[in-house]
């Protein structure tokens, strides 16, 4: 299982304007490539007066799945600059879809290229990007006298705290980074002289912004 990589938000868009084209950014988070497909496919209905629809995604824990599409504009101007941002900014799980509404102008090959780069970077930067970092989910329990003490010290640390379950003796839920589990052990164990139990419950991804 992957630990931590970065992806984006799970969808946004953006739009501007070079010699009179019209360059719209499409972004989506996707776990497969049929849902890239199935993304792109959807941008193409919504948009098929669009003089180009040009697409590229990374998919997979070691970016096995990466595809790029020049929709008609010359060979390696489109997809490709899309691609190479995606890869640039070491984001998995994305397909971004730029489509170009031509204004007349040709921008020629240096200039597609910087066009579909930038587009796919604002797209990007408008929809924002996040690191999940897989946590463990992990269960203290704790007689009732300790409580105070270690809710308080939970409360102030970087460990989600996701619940509290009061049953013959108190159980705290919270979340540990993977690479924490000796370090919160130690502090726990600390905090109550060694009379806390602690077990895994589970993982889950946690996203935090960057």
């Amino acid at each position: 299982m992957r630990a931590n990589y970065k992806t984006v938000n799970l969808y946004g868009e953006s739009e501007f304007v070079i010699q009179k084209s019209r360059f719209l950014s499409f972004v989506k988070r996707v776990e497969t490539e049929q849902e890239a497909l199935d993304f792109i496919q959807d941008i193409k209905k919504s948009h098929h007066t669009a003089t180009h629809n040009c697409s590229a995604y990374i998919i997979g824990e070691h970016d096995q799945i990466q595809k790029a599409n020049d929709d008609g504009e010359p060979s390696g101007t489109a997809g490709f600059p899309i691609l190479e941002v995606l890869k640039k900014q070491q984001l998995k799980d994305t397909v971004i879809v730029v489509t170009r509404y031509f204004g007349g102008i040709k921008l020629g090959g240096g200039g597609l290229i910087r066009a579909y780069g930038k587009a796919a970077s604002e797209g990007i930067a408008a929809t924002g990007v996040v690191e999940r970092k897989l946590h463990t989910l992990v269960k203290t329990s704790i007689d009732y006298t300790w409580l105070g003490k270690v809710e308080n010290e939970v409360r102030q640390s970087d460990y989600p705290l996701k619940e509290i379950v009061y049953e013959e003796d108190v159980e705290l839920f919270l979340y540990v980074p993977e690479e924490d589990q000796g370090i919160f052990q130690e502090w726990m164990m600390e905090l109550t002289n060694g009379q806390a139990v602690i077990a895994t419950t589970g993982h889950k991804f946690l996203e935090f912004d960057i």
